[in-house]
C-alpha cells in the first residue's frame, strides 16, 4: 500500500513538474471517455490548445486514472493538477451550496435545471473562491430516475434495499426511502450490482448505457428526480499564472464548452432512455402513488437544506423562484 501512494505521489510530483512553465496542464475526470461530460472535456482542452496555437496543451485523464473522483477537488485545490472535473454535489459535506441540484424534485426538467443554475452559480462560484478555485464550466446529466430488479410503484417495494448512493444528498434520499445507503462511484456500479454490494439506484439514462445497465437490471422507472452537473474548476494560482491572451482563450473555451453540454444533455437523455428499452429492460411512468411519496421526501430535503445553511440557499431559492 505504501509503495502504491508513494507511487501516485510520485506521477502527481512529475506532472506538476512538467507544467512549471505553463506549457501542459493535467485534468482528471471521474467518467469514461463514453460519457458526454468527457467528450466535452476532450473538446474543451483541443479548442484551448488551438486557441493558444499550441502553447498550452491539456491532459484530459479521463475514468479517474489520475486521482479518485472524490480526491479531485483536493488535487486541483492543493495544486497536484491544474484543473479537474467534479460531480457538484460530491462537494456537499464542503458547504451546502453545492447540493443545489440534488435536491429531488426542486427541478427536474432542463429549462428548470438552467434556472437553477443561474441562481446557484454566484454562491458556488463564492465558495469555490474561498477555496482557491475557479469555476470554468458546468455539464448537465440527463434526470436521475430509478433503477431496479423488480418493479416498483411504491416505496414499500423499495423498503430494506441497499441503494447506490454517490453523494450526501443521495446517501440522505436513501435513508428517507427506506433503503440503505452505500456508497459506490460509476466505475464500480456493475460488479458492485453483480456481487450484492447494491441492489437498486438512481442515476441518469446515460450512466445506465454506458455501464450496461440492462446486464444487472431490469427495470427503470423513469422518476425524474433532478438533474445534477458536473463543474471543471482551475487553481486559481495556476490560472493567474497565464498571460492575459492565454486566459481568455480558456474562458471562451469553457464558455463553449458550457453551451455544447446542455444542447447536447437534451438529446443524450432522449437517445439513452430509448437504448435501455431497445437493450431489453421495461421502461415505465412512475405511479402516482410513488411520484408523490418522493414528492413528500423532496419536500423534507429542501427544507433540511435550508435550515443547514440559511442566507446562501435562501437566496438561490428566491432567485430560482423569481
Amino acid at each position: 500500500m505504501l509503495k502504491k501512494t508513494f507511487g501516485a505521489a510520485a506521477l502527481l510530483g512529475t506532472l506538476l513538474a512538467t507544467s512549471v512553465n505553463a506549457a501542459q496542464w493535467h485534468m482528471p475526470t471521474p467518467y469514461g471517455d463514453a460519457n458526454h461530460p468527457t467528450k466535452i472535456a476532450y473538446a474543451f482542452a483541443e479548442e484551448v490548445k488551438s486557441k493558444t496555437n499550441g502553447e498550452l496543451e491539456i491532459t484530459v485523464h479521463s475514468g479517474a486514472s489520475l486521482v479518485k473522483h472524490p480526491e479531485i477537488p483536493r488535487a486541483v485545490r492543493t495544486g497536484q493538477v491544474q484543473l479537474g472535473e467534479v460531480f457538484i454535489g460530491i462537494m456537499g459535506n464542503t458547504h451546502p451550496v453545492f447540493k443545489h441540484d440534488n435536491i429531488p424534485f426542486l427541478a427536474t426538467n432542463f429549462d428548470d435545471a438552467e434556472k437553477l443554475w443561474e441562481a446557484a452559480k454566484p454562491q458556488v462560484e463564492k465558495q469555490l473562491n474561498k477555496e482557491g478555485l475557479q469555476l470554468l464550466y458546468t455539464v448537465a446529466w440527463p434526470a436521475q430516475s430509478l433503477y431496479t430488479k423488480e418493479p416498483v410503484s411504491q416505496l414499500e417495494d423499495l423498503k430494506g434495499l441497499k441503494m447506490r448512493a454517490y453523494s450526501p444528498s443521495t446517501s440522505r434520499l436513501a435513508v428517507l426511502m427506506g433503503t440503505t445507503p452505500t456508497t459506490v462511484q460509476v466505475p464500480e456500479i456493475p460488479q458492485a450490482f453483480s456481487t450484492g454490494i447494491i441492489e437498486a439506484m438512481i442515476t441518469s439514462p446515460t450512466t445506465g448505457v454506458n455501464g450496461q445497465a440492462w446486464d444487472y437490471v431490469q427495470h427503470f422507472t423513469d422518476v425524474r428526480a433532478w438533474i445534477p452537473k458536473n463543474v471543471v474548476v482551475v487553481n486559481k494560482r495556476a490560472f493567474k499564472r497565464l498571460d492575459k491572451s492565454t486566459q481568455q482563450a480558456i474562458l471562451e473555451a469553457a464558455a463553449n464548452a458550457e453551451a455544447q453540454g446542455w444542447k447536447i444533455v437534451r438529446e443524450q437523455a432522449e437517445k439513452d432512455t430509448q437504448a435501455l428499452a431497445a437493450n431489453g429492460m421495461t421502461v415505465t411512468e412512475p405511479s402516482q402513488e410513488l411520484l408523490d411519496e418522493l414528492n413528500k421526501i423532496g419536500e423534507i430535503m429542501i427544507q433540511e437544506w435550508r435550515d443547514e445553511a440559511g442566507p446562501e440557499i435562501d437566496a438561490i431559492l428566491s432567485k430560482y423562484k423569481q
